[in-house]
């Protein structure tokens, strides 16, 4: 193996890298990765080999609305060899035990997000370089820091977030012991996240019609500095994808070498894209806001994103609206008792200016819905989904997270009643989002009434006067895990128990009653017929 034995004397650099590597965790798998990539008589993986291990094909893809470009099965096939040779040196019997360790520290050892997000930019230039491409990135190598420049079209930036969820999408595979398959696979609809970027980096105030548009058509220059802070903010994982790809592709040889055959699988294989566009959550939305979290939330909505099959869809899919009802009782029924984080998501339309504009938004709570009088919560965040895709996180200024309450019951009259409904930030009266009880009409305030969450606009043209729209559809998605779907299962069952105990003790009070009533009509009529004679 590429080791050295504890009889031979480790160089400090050496021995350095290995740390660094075994910081990760890797360091077992990569060994035994490296005794199986490399030629036992030069102890070096030879450069052919390592290429391969990184190598993706691209066959039949297509996309939920935007046709799958050319140049994307082009760019993916110098995918292998570009990653190479930015990462791994090489000498003339190929990649040696410490060059193979520095260049995984490289792509995966721990690091600022910016770095991580500039070795992806870096790939992908490189892909385009040896395509023979045209990518207007340029690169400037310091000692501990890389200087990047240049600008990136629409279609660009489509492309590079497309390869990001191939890279995700095969890493996720080999991570979950998949069968891996060649043929016809979907792509996510992410044009959402390419207009983000867009209104975020775009020079010159360009004008967007968001409802209208096709993103790879648009021809707009967008600074890559300004797309590097963009993504630092509103995708942070972004990078990640890349990250998760070389060590997946590294380890995985070591246990599962069949695996490593240059074919890349998608959620299509096992879940087709009809499915998943009959949910407001599509792959697309989901990936968007899983690029966002960093916590086990972020597992379980991965799982939306890459199904291992078509019945894990809507495995986490507590309630929706045509499915389960309208209204904020049927609704009820179906989130009560969970006690997990949930991400719930309005699809609603105005109009405006005799046009009608249809949008999503959603909001992510860390803690189930409860029936109160009061906002609640200790953390959350609110999303513009669509047509453009903005985050905005708590301000830490106010802590008026969710607000969700019922008609109350057992009350008669009530002076002050409260609202009934279900809403997010803002104050009493003046929420940032409210719903009616109904589930018919939701109102969007503007952002000055609401210091619980950032500032900003959850769908375009947004203005300052309150926008009163119809809702057409709501989902609610549980992703708190198994264990808080086993706790509400526990929870209903009790509830159907105690349900069930009521009945009987109700109809058990009622023959009584009725038993009392019959004795006591029948003690008068004794009494009468002593009387009478």
């Amino acid at each position: 193996m590429g080791q050295s034995s504890s009889t031979e004397q480790v160089s400090p650099e050496l021995r350095e890298v290995q740390s660094l590597a075994a910081s990760t965790g890797a360091l077992p798998a990569l060994e035994k990765s490296f005794s199986l990539l490399s030629d036992p008589h030069t102890n070096s993986i030879p450069l052919n080999s390592l290429q391969k291990c990184f190598s993706l094909t691209f066959e039949n893809g297509i996309s939920e609305q935007t046709a799958v470009q050319k140049e994307l099965p082009v760019l993916l096939s110098h995918l292998g060899s570009a990653i190479v040779d930015l990462f791994f040196l090489a000498d003339k019997n190929g990649v040696s035990w410490i060059e193979f360790l520095k260049g995984y520290v490289k792509c995966c050892g721990r690091t600022v997000a910016s770095t991580s997000l500039t070795n992806l930019f870096q790939v992908f230039s490189t892909m385009f370089s040896k395509a023979g491409l045209p990518v207007k990135l340029q690169f400037e190598s310091y000692e501990d820091d890389c200087k990047i420049s240049g600008s990136l079209l629409p279609i660009d930036l489509l492309l590079l977030l497309w390869i990001c969820w191939i890279l995700l999408s095969d890493s996720r595979t080999l991570k979950l012991n998949l069968q891996k398959s060649r043929g016809d696979w979907s792509l996510p609809d992410i044009s959402h996240l390419v207009l983000s970027a867009i209104e975020s980096c775009a020079e010159g105030g360009h004008k967007l019609d968001h409802w209208d548009c096709i993103v790879s058509d648009l021809d707009v220059l967008l600074p890559v500095m300004k797309i590097h802070l963009w993504a630092l903010k509103t995708v942070p994982n972004l990078a990640d994808c890349f990250v998760q790809f070389v060590h997946a592709r590294l380890c995985s040889s070591a246990t599962h070498e069949e695996k490593m055959k240059p074919s890349c699988s998608s959620a299509h294989e096992n879940s087709p894209a009809e499915i998943c566009n009959t949910n407001l959550l599509t792959s697309g939305r989901a990936w968007a806001i899983s690029l966002s979290l960093r916590s086990p939330m972020h597992e379980e909505i991965s799982k939306i994103c890459f199904p291992s099959n078509a019945g894990d869809i809507n495995e986490n899919l507590l309630y929706r609206s045509s499915l389960h009802g309208k209204g904020l009782n049927r609704f009820w029924s179906n989130v009560e008792g969970y006690n997990g984080q949930l991400l719930m998501l309005i699809s609603a339309a105005h109009e405006d200016n005799k046009n009608t504009r249809k949008w999503i938004i959603s909001a992510l709570t860390d803690q189930g819905f409860e029936n109160r009088e009061m906002s609640y919560g200790t953390s959350g965040c609110l999303y513009a989904i669509s047509p453009v895709y903005h985050v905005f996180s708590s301000s830490g200024k106010e802590k008026n997270f969710v607000y969700s309450h019922l008609h109350p019951t057992g009350r008669v009259y009530d002076a002050h009643p409260m609202p009934v409904g279900i809403a997010f930030g803002g104050s009493m009266g003046n929420e940032r989002i409210f719903m009616d009880e109904d589930f018919a009409m939701v109102t969007v305030r503007h952002h000055a009434v609401d210091k619980t969450y950032q500032h900003g606009s959850l769908f375009p043209s947004q203005g300052f006067l309150p926008v009163e729209a119809s809702v057409s559809e709501v989902e609610v998605w549980g992703l708190g895990g198994k264990n808080a779907k086993k706790v509400q299962a526990s929870y209903k069952k009790r509830e159907e128990i105690f349900t069930e105990q009521r009945r009987k003790v109700t109809k058990f009070l009622s023959m009584l009653a009725f038993q009392r009533l019959i004795g006591l009509q029948l003690l008068i009529i004794y009494f009468f017929l002593t009387i009478a004679g």
